[in-house]
């Protein structure tokens, strides 16, 4: 398999966190009883979706390299869905899952500012043009968890035991 740069291997990761978005988001709408916040989370899940196909998009035109990016995105995603369902095991609520998608989103945006600080160097113009999509997206999937987050919490009685 191919040797890939540390953009390359960044890029894969934000396309591993990506597809690992998608079961996250899938698997907390499950757990969440609001239409507003079960909305924003299949918006959410879309826009990963969109995300994992420009990453994918831009791993086809690196020759000779595509497979392995994909490779990293699959050991990424393998590794995010590891701690999701440790975090999102038995007895989780919807709160539990906002919580978790509010260190999973930031840990995404993460990633693509990453990717776009190293291709500032590169001058790669399709990574460009793919960061400065996703950043705007990742940076409200970030703001959104977060009021989600505080929503549900504002409905649980806090002197409720466990």
């Amino acid at each position: 398999m191919a040797e890939l740069t540390q953009l390359e291997s960044k890029l894969g990761e934000v396309m591993g966190l990506a597809q690992a978005a998608q079961d996250a988001t899938a698997k907390v709408i499950k757990m969440v009883d609001d239409d507003e916040v079960a909305g924003l989370l299949r918006r959410m899940r879309q826009e990963a979706a969109e995300t994992e196909k420009r990453c994918r998009a831009v791993a086809g035109e690196r020759k000779g390299k595509k497979s392995a990016i994909q490779e990293k995105a699959k050991e990424t995603k393998s590794e995010a869905v590891e701690m999701m369902d440790t975090y999102l095991g038995n007895g989780a609520d919807g709160l539990d899952g906002f919580e978790f998608l509010t260190m999973a989103e930031a840990g995404e945006l993460g990633h693509v500012e990453i990717v776009a600080q190293m291709n500032r160097k590169a001058r790669d113009p399709k990574i460009k043009e793919l960061v400065s999509w996703v950043i705007p997206i990742q940076k409200r999937h970030v703001k959104d968890t977060r009021t989600g987050s505080l929503k549900l919490a504002a409905q649980e009685d806090p002197n409720e035991t466990e």
